[in-house]
């Protein structure tokens, strides 16, 4: 196995699912976002983490990832976020996956497939309050309940919406927010009044359950918060992925020696040169060169240089007694987090996590010194 991986602390993402429990209590349902390997973590580990911890259901954004976890034997229902291509028809029902429609073509589509196939396709209409991404318009949303009400080849399992600045503080974003739930509950109390029911009513991702208890409805949606980033600071999440990786050379460099592609460093002293075996193809972006600092034996080292396909590298001082093999962390755990090279990149923690590469194994720790 290669001396780079990503330790996946199980017990750390159990940790922040009891703190979004405690704030939005026993009644709303969770569901877990496991879209993009949940977060790059590892769907399934997380999925089976997520539902001995009290998950309802599941969120995805392609139809392999449902079809994944369906593979893997979970039977929970799994929410697809995004609305059916034809070619995914089939799949969402033969895999029993719960796409969101908008659209009376989505509609029928869905209503024709599952007649074919004999079976019922569980489906969430989507309401675009102000997102403006996907979902129907708040005044077409009854008259689309209508058809799913009256379609039996469908269940209408629920009526969802998406908050645009959830996580913002600014008191504008607040308002914004507040305007979407409005819009939001006028649009399913129209559909109650018509004397159909909504299924499971849901709108609240991480912003809304740190912010806006108003957005809790039947079910809460919170994704970056269950793996340890809080867009609200003070929120007690802890980082749930850790990189780490090990020393595999170490070479003595001479003030005015140059390191890496396009020579942008040079030794101001006579220095050693560690190389760590993770690049840019791991995930760790090239942006990041001359901007971050790795952990090494409690101790804080930059990295210099240009980042690599496949390596890069730290400057251990003149006078150092780490050796080849010593163990690195490259971001978590006690090292910086994927908030910081957020930050010092100018993006979000999404991105970081998001894009560590398969290559790279993921190692999961359900308690200390246990793995799976």
């Amino acid at each position: 196995m290669r001396v780079t991986k990503l330790i996946i602390h199980l017990d750390k993402f159990r940790h922040n699912i009891k703190c979004v429990q405690e704030r939005v209590g026993t009644h709303p349902l969770l569901c877990v976002p496991v879209k993009a390997d949940a977060y790059g973590h590892g769907a399934v580990a997380i999925a089976n983490t997520a539902l001995s911890a009290g998950a309802a259901c599941f969120a995805i954004a392609r139809v392999e990832e449902g079809i994944q976890l369906r593979r893997a034997g979970i039977t929970a229902p799994i929410l697809f976020l995004s609305l059916a291509s034809p070619q995914d028809l089939r799949r969402i029902a033969i895999y029993r996956l719960s796409p969101f429609v908008a659209e009376h073509q989505d509609i029928s589509r869905l209503v024709y497939t599952a007649s074919n196939i004999g079976v019922k396709i569980s489906v969430h209409l989507k309401i675009d309050t102000g997102m403006g991404r996907i979902g129907c318009r708040p005044e077409d949303a009854l008259n689309l309940a209508r058809h799913i009400a009256n379609s039996p080849a469908l269940e209408y399992s629920g009526t969802a919406t998406h908050l645009a600045v959830s996580d913002s503080q600014d008191p504008s974003d607040i308002q914004y927010t507040n305007h979407q739930l409005s819009i939001f509950a006028d649009a399913v109390a129209a559909i109650r009044q018509a004397g159909i029911d909504p299924g499971i009513v849901h709108a609240a991702n991480s912003g809304a359950v740190i912010q806006h208890p108003a957005a809790y409805q039947d079910m809460v949606r919170p994704g970056i918060v269950l793996y340890g980033y809080s867009p609200i600071p003070g929120f007690p999440v802890e980082p749930v992925m850790e990189m780490c990786s090990a020393i595999i050379f170490i070479k003595k460099v001479r003030a005015g020696e140059s390191i890496s592609y396009g020579r942008t460093w040079t030794a101001p002293e006579d220095t050693q040169i560690a190389t760590i075996p993770v690049g840019y193809a791991d995930g760790l972006p090239r942006l990041l060169s001359g901007k971050h600092r790795v952990l090494i034996k409690k101790k804080f080292y930059p990295l210099v240089g240009r980042i690599c396909m496949d390596q890069c590298m730290v400057d251990l001082g003149p006078n150092t007694d780490i050796r080849r093999g010593e163990p690195v962390t490259i971001f978590g755990g006690d090292a910086d987090s994927a908030s910081v090279i957020a930050d010092t990149l100018g993006t979000i923690p999404y991105e970081i996590i998001c894009a560590i590469k398969k290559r790279v194994p993921r190692i999961c720790i359900k308690n200390e010194g246990i793995r799976s």
